[in-house]
């Protein structure tokens, strides 16, 4: 398969959030503009490249805010990552959401785009995911479903052992770090069956903490990123409120700076 008009769609996930760049759109680069710079490579230039995803939606709102303006692009490749942000809310009605998931990829498919979708990273056992565990393996299983019934490409992220490092994580431990990002965008390459020159980015060696330094590490995250996260839950606010798309239009490749392998 080739392509020449690419659209992505979702949350912080495809937006880039835990690969900063600030340079670029709304401060971060992200494995959805890596992938869209090593795929022009390899078709030998020509991709247009546009980018929705805005940190913080929720599956509907996604579906709401992105999915016609991305139908107008007539796109001829989509990839959208959706629900992760309804995962982690008190109560959330899997069922409906993702009945609206359906819905939506059925109709980006019947644009004549073809999509790729994801399922969610295993959250493991932690104390921060145990809780809802559960529900990323209830919507894995469905988003595999949804991928299969309407010919979508699936990147199965629950089974990317990889990211088990901590390395492949941002500070923030919620979003996935530059290297993530581009362990991200071959795992798209290679979904796509894409010839590419990517290569994982070298990771330095963890320095090895003592319990106290853990200990303080973990108050450290819990001040600057958890507290933050759960005052934004109960305010109704979100991280994404007051940004726009990063590239809103169909942008040439020669244009969107930080191209990089």
């Amino acid at each position: 398969m080739t392509f020449s008009r690419y659209v992505a769609l979702g949350d912080s996930f495809t937006e880039g959030v835990g690969d900063p760049d600030p340079a670029l759109p709304n401060g971060v680069r992200g494995w959805a503009d890596r992938f869209a710079a090593a795929l022009d490579r390899a078709q030998g230039g020509g991709l247009l490249y546009a980018n929705l995803a805005i940190r913080g939606r929720k599956l509907v709102p996604i579906v709401a805010e992105q999915i016609e303006p991305a139908i107008a692009l007539a796109p001829d490749l989509v990839t959208i990552y959706a629900g992760a942000n309804d995962i982690m809310r008190p109560k959330v009605d899997l069922e409906a959401i993702l009945a609206e998931y359906d819905r939506a990829v059925e109709r980006l498919v019947a644009s004549g785009a073809h999509v790729v979708m994801f399922t969610a990273a295993d959250p493991g056992d932690t104390r921060t995911y145990a809780m809802v565990r559960h529900r990323f393996e209830r919507y894995c299983e469905a988003v595999r479903q949804i991928a299969a019934r309407h010919g979508a490409t699936l990147v199965d992220y629950w089974h990317l052992t990889d990211y088990r490092d901590a390395r492949l994580w941002d500070t923030d431990r919620m979003h996935m770090s530059a290297a993530g990002h581009q362990r991200m965008a071959i795992a798209v390459l290679d979904a796509l069956g894409v010839q590419h020159d990517l290569v994982p980015l070298v990771l330095a060696d963890p320095a090895p903490l003592t319990w106290p330094e853990r200990l303080k590490a973990n108050v450290q995250w819990a001040i600057e990123y958890l507290g933050p996260w759960i005052k934004r839950r109960v305010t109704g606010r979100s991280s994404g409120d007051g940004l726009s798309p990063r590239y809103a239009q169909l942008t040439p490749m020669t244009q969107v700076r930080g191209s990089v392998a």
